[in-house]
């Protein structure tokens, strides 16, 4: 038998670390080559981190929610050789001796009490006491997971707890004031949640964009009555063609990559001591589930249609809703595009999307009287909000890009806009 050891893999070109999120295997478990071993958590997203050997887990390396560096040993494999195939084995030839019952709860009780620094940490900050807790971990040892899972239960009696207030004082009211003296009050408790997985993530990096980006903000004005017109012509028959929704955001993406392709500045990073300007348009749009937002990438949207478009819109929000996003879906963003609008939102800021040049935000369309050749007249308008980092644009760079997305948007036709 030989042991292989299983390191944490490069999952993109400037990704140097990762968050183990879920281990899918444990000791002792007999595994194929190629399947997953664990999941990883890097920049918003999980990726599987498959097994290059087949043979029988030894050892898991790491804990749950710990930080690991690209190339450090992940778990251990016991694999089979051909050189050990063809003969007997040095188990084989001289076979362990069996630890005693008195040994092996003496092992078991000793690794019980083993506890990792996050175990201990999450403990002390929630005021739990781990003598309490049933261990899942190999030979019951305590997991973040099973931390995790009392503080889950403590919000639940904590919820009971005011769900019984809340009836107490119901029924109080309708006692009498001599038998409400005897209900003694009960006390509410805080509810307190955890920073993990993608929400630590989530603040990790707009720390760190809020804190080294200095942003500047500009918003205009757009009149997208003719796209609201020619959008609703086409998206029964589009729907019932394509078999899903032909959405404005698709029209709005296409005109910031035509504008991009004038306007190259904006298609920038910065990179510490140069600023580098992207060849290729990506744009990263904000996409979530109920509870975790995600910022998938839609590459070379310049040489897309608007069919094209509305396409990938679609499969990256279905992928983010069902936890499918991969890390490739996530590579390569050179240009932010958020759909603040769908949230009902007039107008809002925000933070950029770092290394990159600016974001824009695409708020909601909205009817409003407009005055129109000194006469009102009924319009339907938008507003575009960019946010820019300072270092690397300037106002009037911007203000034209701005210029360029409104001209195009304000005479969108299907003569001069096709959707295929």
């Amino acid at each position: 038998m030989t042991i292989k050891t299983i390191t944490m893999p490069q999952l993109g070109e400037s990704v140097t670390e990762g968050t183990v999120s879920q281990w899918l295997v444990k000791a002792g478990d007999s595994i194929e080559k190629y399947q997953p071993l664990l999941e990883v958590m890097t920049d918003k997203v999980n990726a599987e981190v498959p097994a290059l050997f087949s043979g029988k887990i030894v050892e898991l390396l790491v804990e749950e929610d710990q930080k690991v560096n690209v190339g450090a040993p992940l778990c251990q494999i016991e694999t089979e050789t051909d050189q050990e195939q063809a003969g007997t084995s040095q188990e084989e030839a001289d076979p362990a001796v069996e630890p005693s019952d008195q040994e092996e709860k003496e092992a078991v009780s000793s690794m019980k009490k083993r506890y990792s620094p996050a175990v201990l940490t999450l403990a002390q900050e929630h005021g739990i006491n781990l003598n309490t807790i049933t261990g899942t971990g190999l030979a019951g040892r305590i997991t973040r997971k099973d931390v995790q899972n009392q503080l889950k239960k403590t919000e639940q009696e904590a919820t009971k707890i005011d769900q019984d207030a809340s009836k107490i004082n119901k029924d109080r009211a309708s006692l009498p004031i001599e038998q409400v003296e005897h209900i003694v009050p009960t006390t509410r408790v805080n509810r307190e949640i955890p920073v993990t997985g993608i929400r630590k993530s989530i603040a990790t990096n707009m720390v760190k964009a809020k804190t080294e980006i200095p942003h500047a903000w500009m918003m205009i004005e757009v009149d997208v009555t003719n796209l609201v017109s020619y959008r609703n012509a086409e998206k029964d028959q589009f729907k019932e063609a394509e078999g899903y929704n032909l959405s404005y955001f698709a029209f709005f993406l296409n005109a910031v990559a035509k504008a991009l392709k004038k306007f190259p500045e904006l298609n920038s990073s910065w990179q510490g001591d140069k600023i580098v300007q992207h060849k290729d348009i990506n744009l990263s749009i904000a996409v979530g589930n109920e509870t975790e937002l995600y910022v998938p990438v839609i590459q070379t949207v310049d040489e897309k249609s608007i069919k094209g478009i509305a396409k990938e819109v679609h499969e990256l929000a279905y992928k983010a809703k069902h936890g499918k996003l991969t890390q490739k879906d996530m590579e390569g963003g050179t240009f932010t595009v958020n759909n603040t609008g769908t949230f009902g939102s007039v107008q809002s800021m925000g933070v950029i999307n770092y290394p990159q040049a600016a974001i824009l935000q695409v708020e909601s369309i909205v009817k409003k009287p407009v005055i129109i050749d000194d006469m009102f007249a009924a319009r339907d308008m938008v507003n575009l909000c960019l946010s820019l980092d300072h270092r690397i644009l300037d106002g009037v760079i911007c203000g034209r890009f701005m210029s360029h997305v409104k001209e195009i948007l304000e005479n969108i036709s299907g003569n001069t806009t096709p959707i295929y």
